[in-house]
């Protein structure tokens, strides 16, 4: 196998990110599938698949991509939180409140989960 240069593959992730910034999402999404190729557990390159499928309205492979990076790397509260907003998108509730609830265990201070959990305690009281 030949060896993964990390430099490398954080620069390709880079200029995708500032292609998905600047919408240029195929441009993104070719340069995050290279990187892929070369580093198949590269979990922010899965992120950012995911959040460009989102963008596109994509919806499954935006979820495949972002469980996969959760899948990866479950300590990240942010990568959660972007699966558990994808899922809430999707009315997906069942599975969008224990991830919330999940990012506010590993990250207490997020605002995204707790207004979601805001949201989540008035849809109970309704």
């Amino acid at each position: 196998m030949i060896g993964i240069d990390v430099a490398d593959s954080e620069r390709r992730l880079e200029e995708a990110i500032n292609h998905k910034v600047q919408g240029e999402y195929d441009e993104a999404i070719a340069i995050l599938e290279n990187v892929l190729a070369s580093d198949p557990d590269h979990v922010e390159a899965h992120r950012q698949l995911g959040l460009i499928y989102g963008f596109q309205g994509l919806f499954d492979e935006s979820v495949e991509a972002l469980e996969k990076a959760v899948g990866l790397d479950d300590s990240r509260a942010d990568i959660l939180c972007d699966l558990a907003m994808t899922h809430a998108m999707l009315g997906m509730f069942d599975e969008a409140k224990p991830e919330f609830e999940k990012v506010l265990a590993m990250d207490p201070e997020n605002k995204v989960a707790q207004q979601q959990m805001v949201y989540f305690a008035d849809m109970a009281a309704l």
